[in-house]
């Protein structure tokens, strides 16, 4: 195989389902060198964790042999498409960035909803407001607020990242997403935004069928997005499946020869959003990248 990847390979904690404590383990126990944790709700809302929680969960995650790749921002909803939602959300994400740098790490992921095609409609306007603020406290962070692709092609959300002032809001790049909902090419993706990607996933998933990126991730005045009805449509299969590696639409030895040859030396992170046995799945997918090195 001419690829040899360098890359550490990351886990979503929250993709085995048993809390943040008990998924920082197992992502140990299954070879992971970081790992992604949901920052939004619960125990890990930075409501709940003050500087002495944050210094304690750094140095247990430290002690465990473990970084963190980037946290997860995701708020739901309609992203950064309602104007008048978008003061709170945009100062959650802020205390969301903050968290991130007290736990060592210098990405915050999100979906911001889809990016519309009309630039002088006005939720393009309070997106880009939105995220022209957000790139630009990242910055002042040395930070990075990434959108995770998907919902729009590779070419559309580089229009609209080139209209903001920083590259402080950045990109995640999922490839099954483009594979499983727009039927973008990942390869040509990871070519297309290679400026702006931070951090990826690893994913794999085929398309059952052409779908509305809307009916998969809302849009404001048609539904709203959550994680769990992805999930919930991933699983299903009517539309789209997200399967094993390997088992799906992503051409994993183009898509990480494509990574490698922009300079991509960030995170290889692990998702794994449906099926009953998700340990199972991560210990098959760590094992799976680890066949590059």
């Amino acid at each position: 195989m001419a690829i040899q990847l360098t890359n550490k390979i990351g886990v979503i904690v929250d993709s085995f389902g048993i809390g943040v404590r008990d998924g920082l383990l197992k992502a140990k126990e299954v070879g992971a060198e970081g790992v992604q944790i949901y920052a939004v709700s619960g125990e890990m809302d930075p409501a709940n964790l003050n500087a002495a929680a944050r210094r304690e969960l750094r140095s247990y995650i430290d002690g465990l042999g473990l970084e963190i790749s980037a946290l997860c921002g995701d708020l739901g909803g309609h992203g950064f498409q309602d104007g008048a939602a978008n003061a709170e959300k945009v100062e959650q994400s802020k205390r969301i960035l903050d968290l991130a740098v007290d736990l060592g790490t210098n990405v915050v992921t999100t979906h911001i909803g889809i990016v519309p095609d009309d630039r002088n409609g006005a939720i393009y306007t309070a997106m880009q407001e939105a995220c022209e603020e957000l790139g630009q406290y990242a910055k002042s962070l040395n930070s990075y607020f990434a959108i995770e692709t998907g919902p729009e092609p590779a070419a559309h959300l580089k229009s609209f990242l080139d209209t903001l002032s920083t590259n402080g809001v950045s990109v995640n790049f999922d490839p099954a997403n483009m594979v499983m909902v727009t039927g973008d090419d990942p390869v040509q993706g990871v070519i297309t935004l290679k400026d702006y990607i931070v951090h990826t996933h690893v994913k794999d998933g085929k398309r059952m069928r052409i779908v509305d990126p809307r009916q998969v991730y809302g849009f404001l005045g048609y539904q709203k997005m959550t994680h769990e009805h992805i999930a919930e449509m991933a699983a299903a299969g009517a539309d789209f499946e997200e399967v094993p590696l390997g088992e799906g639409g992503v051409d994993f030895d183009a898509y990480f020869a494509a990574l490698q040859s922009i300079g991509y030396k960030g995170y290889l992170t692990i998702e794994r959003e449906v099926g009953a046995k998700p340990e199972l799945d991560i210990r098959k997918a760590v094992e799976f990248i680890k066949r590059y090195r």
